[in-house]
């Protein structure tokens, strides 16, 4: 079972930017004679293999083959990168890259999954989403293929095309999508902007090198528009830099409060983060969104002001990473990324996730279906954890440890909700939306950029899809197989639904291509400001403000 530079590649990759590599010498690491009489145990067999087998075997593959068996042991999130591949992780992360923009993993002998895409990248252009399973790159099938082969076959010239076949939860058959390979830009944060007169909110992508003080800017220039209260929305972020984190949890929390710490079996990897004095946000409501996407940095942030009651956390359970990987250079240029620790919570909980060391499959499979449970039964699943892992915050409210963290307030999917209607389902998972307002966007150019370039906020708050556009979209949509009929059976292929489906979604498609319209017109962060109008997750949020100001009072100084 490889593991060779494979799942959340993203906090892997970012330690090389801030130049953490530590080079590995071998004296002065064994911890003991029978660890030195191992190493001898493991120098015989390759000798011999090396002098004595049949045939001649390549070095390099047995060793490689050696440290990969050695790591299959271990936790879910070591893991080594080879020499050759090095410069080009280094590379990735120095502003740009070529490529088609995204975030992927490829757990061991299973199917490649997006895991978020790169805004204004050529993948979002084209509709692909968070989930997608890529099957195959051009003819290549990549199914249990380690996520550098893959890489190789996305990678290209920028300006030529790759193809992806993918598949899609709710599309029952794989399909085909054409992505022209450009300069990938790096943003951490996704979108900034005021939602009414007293409230900010800021979606951060990634923890990256620039994300503390591309916070700190958002921060300012929202206090400066009237912002009194915060949405932070930390969904689908998958972490990055630790140190990056935790200076924005810095800029949420008074002098003085822990934000994690780390223990370790070596001294020196334990270190303990405190808030300084100066944030930018110490006293105002705060409210984070997470999801199950949420992992390793958004964790740190979204946990340290959970324990310290500052901020109020809606959404559904995090994803559960609470290890700590360094990159040690081995003599050949290549790299071992270990997990030297593990991370706490000011309340002294670990969010990570149990794992059998070496029982990878385990370990996903008990992640998804405790997602599920904490999801959709989430008064049952806290009923059955158990007492050791029951934590009290600072106002000694209870928190939970043993696997992500567990949002004050869950918000499961409202399958009755407009938004999840099956239309928009099968009109969103084969991007058909993005397709059709690219089209109908084109077709109005220059002239539409002339008449809103310059109009943001108006746009914001007076564009709308007209009817004509709108029937133009049914009859689009008519033509992909889903269809608008009394007659609901359904032939050769096509999805019928009824005209009242058709009118109880109407409203919900036209704010949804209005966004489509004004990333093409703004960039991509234009889509929230939109699209947040109806996404139930937020709407609910903002409903909870109540209970984020009593926390806010609770933890101002002097109480």
């Amino acid at each position: 079972m490889t593991r060779t530079y494979t799942r959340f590649l993203l906090p892997a990759l970012l330690l090389f930017v801030v130049g953490l590599l530590a080079g590995a010498r071998f004296g002065g690491l064994f911890r003991g004679p029978d660890s030195l009489e191992q190493l001898r145990k493991l120098e015989d067999a390759y000798m011999l293999i090396d002098r004595k087998y049949v045939e001649d075997v390549p070095a390099e593959k047995l060793v490689e083959r050696a440290i990969e068996a050695m790591l299959d042991e271990l936790d879910p999130h070591s893991s080594y990168i080879s020499a050759d591949l090095v410069p080009r992780v280094q590379e990735g992360y120095r502003g740009t890259f070529g490529g088609i923009g995204i975030w992927f993993e490829s757990p061991p002998d299973d199917t490649a999954r997006v895991t978020s895409i790169i805004p204004d990248g050529p993948s979002e252009e084209v509709g692909l989403q968070p989930g997608d399973l890529i099957v195959a790159v051009d003819d290549s099938v990549v199914v249990g293929l380690i996520s550098t082969g893959i890489q190789d076959l996305i990678k290209g010239e920028v300006g030529t095309n790759v193809r992806l076949t993918i598949l899609r939860r709710g599309v029952p058959e794989a399909f085909d999508v054409t992505i022209r390979r450009g300069r990938i830009p790096l943003f951490s944060i996704d979108a900034s902007y005021m939602i009414d007169a007293t409230t900010g909110y800021v979606r951060i992508g990634r923890f990256a090198m620039t994300t503390h003080t591309e916070f700190r800017d958002e921060l300012a220039e929202l206090k400066k528009n009237g912002m009194k209260r915060l949405v932070l929305d930390l969904r689908d972020n998958p972490g990055g830099i630790k140190q990056t984190a935790v200076l924005v949890a810095d800029e949420l929390l008074p002098e003085g409060k822990t934000i994690v710490f780390t223990k370790s079996r070596n001294e020196s990897e334990e270190e303990t983060d405190v808030s300084r004095p100066g944030g930018l946000f110490e006293t105002g409501p705060v409210i984070v969104l997470v999801n199950e996407n949420t992992a390793s940095g958004s964790e740190i942030v979204s946990g340290a002001l959970q324990d310290h009651d500052r901020a109020l956390i809606v959404g559904r359970r995090t994803f559960g990473k609470g290890l700590v990987q360094r990159p040690f250079e081995l003599r050949d240029g290549s790299v071992l990324q270990l997990t030297v620790s593990k991370y706490y919570m000011p309340s002294g909980r670990l969010i990570q996730t149990p794992y059998e060391d070496g029982n990878i499959e385990a370990y996903y499979e008990s992640k998804r279906g405790d997602l599920r449970a904490a999801t959709y039964s989430p008064t049952e699943y806290l009923e059955h954890i158990p007492d050791s892992l029951r934590f009290s915050t600072s106002a000694g409210r209870t928190v939970f440890g043993g696997g992500g963290v567990m949002p004050d307030i869950v918000v499961p999917p409202d399958s009755l909700a407009p938004i999840n209607h099956r239309i928009v389902g099968a009109v969103v998972s084969r991007s058909l939306d993005a397709i059709y307002a690219r089209q109908w966007f084109l077709e109005r150019e220059p002239g539409i950029r002339t008449e809103w370039t310059d109009r943001r906020a108006e746009f914001r708050e007076s564009f709308s899809f007209d009817d004509a556009s709108m029937d133009g979209f049914w009859k689009y949509l008519a033509e992909n197989d889903i269809v608008i009929s009394d007659d609901t059976s359904g032939t050769d292929g096509q999805f019928r639904y009824t005209r009242e489906e058709q009118r109880a979604v109407d409203s919900v498609l036209r704010t949804v291509l209005k966004a489509r319209i004004a990333q093409r017109l703004y960039r991509s962060e234009a889509w929230f400001p939109i699209f947040n109008r109806i996404d139930p997750m937020v709407q609910a949020a903002l409903e909870q403000w109540a209970g984020a100001e009593a926390l806010a009072v609770s933890t101002r100084p002097g109480r």
